[in-house]
Parts: structure tokens; C-alpha cells; sequence
């Protein structure tokens, strides 16, 4: 069957999209050339209901949870991988402002229910979880490579390539800081380090955080990362970003001797609101995106595909807070 829709990129964006579109029976094929740059590379697919220096509740979390969790669930049933993992954080506080917002915000119960029970130098964050990100685009891959869904190459112009489907839908995030064809949204770009490490002796289900994390990742691995930094869009990982999570882990591990195993950097793609963005280009219809994750891909991704879906099958709108129409006239008109 001919493809009606063309998915450029197979990150945690387009790995979703095109979930989602399989599940409506929608025809589709996905380019993408490889994940070796992508910021999914550096991703640990922490799925965490309070965030930040000043403890703040992550947008939307109730909604989107359980939407996440279900889709998540279902992906790896069909991948036969186990996907989603649910965890609870140890928040070690970093200075006594973080302690302060604890104390303000335990006080009016804004965290609720997400903030469990306190300890000496912290509290614990319930309701968190983990996706294993690299096993489901690899098992994806896979999937849709062996049914003819995914060709091993990049979409160079999403307006030609246009003409030949219903709709092309942009899902390249950092990858696509060349192309023209959304240059009116104002992308924002922020690199992030990530090291995996072998460590003995974690609680599976328990994240470390003290300002960076320590995820474990399955028997004697765990995940420690993610630095950032604002405005670097170079892909390589950094040594000084090496050296300021091999510090960090050692913080939250405390005694535990690690060594490490691989390490890794990627670029994250966001926008001033902190609001990802999905729905169709402004002055061509035929031309659509699903993008602008940041750190939270794993948790509104599932959100963002499947209003896609819902739009292509019912014909229904976007979500306004993330519909990449905001920005429709913020600037003058690009071109492609």
C-alpha cells in the first residue's frame, strides 16, 4: 500500500508518530538516516513529576501520565521489550534554596501527591518512571525496517518531498537546524551530557538526584547525567561535561566504586514557553511537525502523536498550547 504519510526523523518523536499512525491503520513511511547524533542518544527517559532547582511540578504530569504509561506499555508489548518502569526519586536537597522551596511547598501541599515522605537532607518524589528509549527506537527500527516502513536516508526539502504524500510531518529535532521550512518558530537549543556507568548495589526501582541523577538501567548499569548547556548545538560530548558527572555521580553513590562505560552528548530542541509544539506549517498544508521536546520527550511524545493521530482520522485541532500555530505570527514569514 502506497505510504499517505512521510515521517522525517525516527527519534522519540517520529518512533511515536508512527506507533500511533500503525495503530489507525495509516499507511506512512519513515527517512531517517541514524541516531548517532540524536539528542535521544543522551536521553534516560526520566518520566519525573517535580522538576528543577525550585521543585516545580511538571506541566501537566496528571493528564499526560497515565497516556504515557498506556502507550509506552502497548509499544513494548508489540516490540516484545519491556519499555516502561515505574520509580520513585531520592531528591537529595543541593542547598538550603532548594530546602526552602521544599519547605514552602510541602507546607501548601502544591506538590501533592507527588511528594512523599522527607528525610534528613531531602524527600522522596513518588509517581516518577523510566523509558527505555534506546531499546524501543533500536526494536523499531527493526520492526519497521523489516516491513519496508523506514528507508536509511534523510528528507532534504519537506516542501518537495510534499507533492508526493498527504502530509510530511517534521520529526528531526535537532537534525534539522538547516532547514528552512519552520524558521518562524524560535527554536531554542540546549547540549546535554550523559555517562553510563557500571555500578553494583542500586535499588532498580530508586532514581538518585542531587541537581544531576543517577538512573539505573538495568543489572549493574545505570545512566548519570545530564549537564546542560544553553545555545551549544555541537553534538560531541565534552570532556569537562565527563568530568562534572563523574563528580556528580560520586556525590550520590557515595561509597560505591563505578567505572564507565560508554559516554554520551546530544542536542535538545525547545522553545521559549517550555511548550513542545505539533500541527501543520502556516503557509503549507501539506507540511506538518511534531517537536520541541526538550528534556520530556518521554513523557510528551505519546501526548503529541497522538493528537496527530486523532487529526488525520477525525479531523480534530490541536491542542492550542502546543499547536505550532502560536508562533504563526510572531515574525515575518520564512521561506523554504
Amino acid at each position: 500500500m502506497r505510504p499517505e504519510i512521510l515521517i522525517a526523523g525516527q527519534g522519540v518523536a517520529g518512533t511515536l508518530l508512527a506507533w500511533e499512525l500503525e495503530q489507525a491503520g495509516i499507511p506512512f513511511l519513515i527517512r531517517d538516516p541514524g541516531h548517532e547524533c540524536a539528542a535521544t542518544a543522551a536521553a534516560a527517559g526520566i518520566v519525573n513529576p517535580v522538576t528543577g532547582r525550585r521543585l516545580v511540578k511538571t506541566w501537566r504530569f496528571d493528564v499526560l501520565r497515565p497516556l504515557a504509561a498506556e502507550v509506552w506499555r502497548d509499544l513494548g508489548d508489540a516490540l516484545e521489550v519491556r519499555l516502561w518502569r515505574e520509580m520513585r526519586v531520592r531528591r537529595e536537597f543541593a542547598d538550603d534554596e532548594e530546602r526552602g522551596a521544599w519547605e514552602r511547598k510541602a507546607a501548601t501541599g502544591e506538590l501533592s501527591p507527588y511528594a512523599g515522605a522527607p528525610f534528613d537532607d531531602g524527600f522522596w518524589i513518588v509517581g516518577a518512571a523510566r523509558v527505555d528509549l534506546a531499546a524501543a527506537l533500536a526494536a523499531a527500527r527493526r520492526r519497521w525496517r523489516m516491513q519496508g516502513r523506514l528507508r536509511e536516508d534523510a528528507v532534504a526539502d519537506l516542501n518537495a518531498a510534499s507533492q508526493q504524500y498527504r502530509f510530511v510531518i517534521d520529526c528531526t529535532g535537532a537534525a534539522g537546524l538547516s532547514r528552512a521550512a519552520f524558521d518562524f518558530v524560535p527554536w531554542e537549543f540546549s547540549k546535554g551530557d550523559t555517562i553510563e556507568i557500571s555500578v553494583e548495589g542500586l535499588d532498580p526501582d530508586v532514581i538518585l538526584n542531587r541537581r544531576l541523577w543517577v538512573a539505573p538501567a538495568g543489572e549493574g548499569v545505570a545512566l548519570a547525567g545530564a549537564t546542560n548547556e544553553p545555545g551549544v548545538t555541537d553534538p560531541r560530548p565534552d570532556p569537562a561535561a565527563r568530568e562534572r558527572l563523574v563528580e556528580g555521580a560520586r556525590r550520590m553513590l557515595g561509597t560505591r566504586d563505578f567505572t564507565i562505560r560508554v559516554h554520551r552528548s546530544g542536542v535538545r530542541v525547545t522553545l521559549p514557553d517550555r511548550r513542545p509544539v505539533a500541527g501543520l506549517h502556516r503557509e503549507r498544508p501539506r507540511v506538518g511537525i511534531l517537536g520541541g521536546l526538550g528534556a520530556r520527550g518521554a513523557l510528551w511524545a505519546p501526548w503529541l502523536a497522538r493528537q496527530w493521530r486523532e487529526h488525520l482520522v477525525a479531523g480534530r485541532t490541536f491542542e492550542p498550547a502546543v499547536d505550532v500555530a502560536r508562533y504563526a505570527t510572531a515574525n515575518p514569514p520564512g521561506s523554504c
